[in-house]
């Protein structure tokens, strides 16, 4: 057992407490009592609403042979055109409840859903969740692409939602009770586009804190994440309280996983140079492939199998395990005003894009059980595997 983990259930034990989010100890109290950062993954939840856009264009890339091994544990494999092909079916309550049972075997604290409107198909996993009745074992915040997020002449109508989402019981809460809120993908040449400069920008990210302030949620624990160069330079301008990245791809586009994590860490000490808090990205793979050889509706300059090259070899359990550890204590040698309340794993299911924790066909659990036995103690690992699929 590594020392980390060694030292949180320690202290949970000498208070008399258990690890169960939502079920007694909420995850905002285990990060104050015992000073671990949460650990969430990325949600981009394309799977879920048969023929819409999103769906059929997942279905389309991950349907060659050679790529069902990626495809999450719902999916249907199916026969057209004498070739196997597969398929999403409607999303249920039970798969839902299945992927929250599988987060919290992991040791998953939290989910970092990617923002869309309350009826685009890309919502309809948030929705379930939201009226989960085990919702409370898994908290859950907030991604924003920053061209959803408005423009200096139009207000996002997502801004009300995020605002009435963050009362949500289980909506996550970090450094004395702020909703983290992430805010992705910004760029100079978007900021002097959509906001005409930085200094509208930041009025506007002030307007968003009021408005969650007067909603009763507290002042939002606001994560930036895009062009490096830009967060160095503006990141405390436009008042981030932490900075971070969507997928730390850093460097090469090629080779095998110990390169790519070698990269994403390397990311992590670039972000520190904003001298703000750092959520370190964990990368659980990078393999554009399925989307390379078919490619997607919203990646228009893509031409089919154009870098077909350009990839990273897959995680073992073990190399998953290290990076993950490598991060905790990454983030636990900062110093103390540089702290951030977690770390951010991409992704639980981008699947077609390389990378992800959400069981795979039929029922392949290897890289939740890599995080359970870095953020499970040793009596939680030794119960044994539970039915997840």
């Amino acid at each position: 057992m590594n020392m980390l983990t060694r030292r949180f259930f320690l202290a949970l034990g000498s208070a008399g407490l258990s690890y169960s989010f939502g079920r007694g100890l909420a995850a905002k109290q285990v990060a104050t009592l015992t000073g671990r950062p949460l650990v969430g993954a990325l949600r981009w939840d394309a799977w879920y609403a048969p023929g819409s856009t999103p769906t059929k264009a997942v279905e389309t890339s991950l349907s060659p042979q050679q790529y069902h091994w990626r495809v999450p544990f719902f999916a249907k494999e199916t026969t057209g055109m004498n070739r196997a092909e597969v398929a999403f079916p409607e999303v249920t309550q039970e798969t839902i409840d299945k992927e929250i049972k599988q987060a919290v075997f992991a040791g998953i604290d939290y989910w970092a859903f990617v923002a869309y409107g309350s009826g685009d198909p890309m919502s309809r996993a948030l929705k379930m969740f939201r009226e989960s009745p085990i919702k409370k074992d898994i908290s859950y915040c907030i991604f924003t692409e920053f061209p959803r997020f408005g423009s200096h002449d139009k207000e996002s109508p997502l801004i009300d939602e995020h605002v009435n989402l963050m009362g949500d019981d289980n909506y996550l809460r970090v450094a004395g009770g702020r909703p983290l809120y992430f805010l992705g993908f910004i760029h100079v040449a978007d900021v002097e586009k959509r906001w005409g400069g930085m200094e509208n920008l930041r009025s506007q990210i002030d307007q968003f804190r009021a408005r969650v302030k007067d909603a009763g949620h507290g002042d939002p624990y606001l994560v930036l994440t895009g062009d490096k160069k830009l967060l160095y330079e503006q990141g405390a301008f436009l008042t981030a309280d932490a900075v971070s990245s969507y997928a730390g791809v850093y460097g090469s586009v090629r080779g095998s996983y110990a390169d790519l994590a070698r990269g994403a860490e390397r990311d992590w000490n670039e972000l520190a140079k904003s001298r703000l808090p750092v959520i370190p990205t964990v990368m659980t793979g990078w393999d554009r492939r399925p989307r390379i050889e078919r490619p997607v509706p919203w990646e228009a300059k893509q031409r089919p199998g154009v870098g077909m090259e350009n990839f990273f070899i897959a995680p073992t359990g073990p190399e998953l395990s290290d990076h993950l550890h490598r991060a905790i204590e990454w983030r636990s040698a900062q110093p103390a005003e540089l702290k951030s309340p977690a770390i951010l794993i991409y992704a639980w299911n981008e699947n077609d894009e390389g990378g992800w924790l959400i069981p795979t066909l039929p029922c392949k659990t290897e890289r939740l059980e890599a995080l359970r036995k870095v953020l499970k103690d040793l009596r939680e690992q030794s119960k044994g595997k539970p039915n997840l699929c």
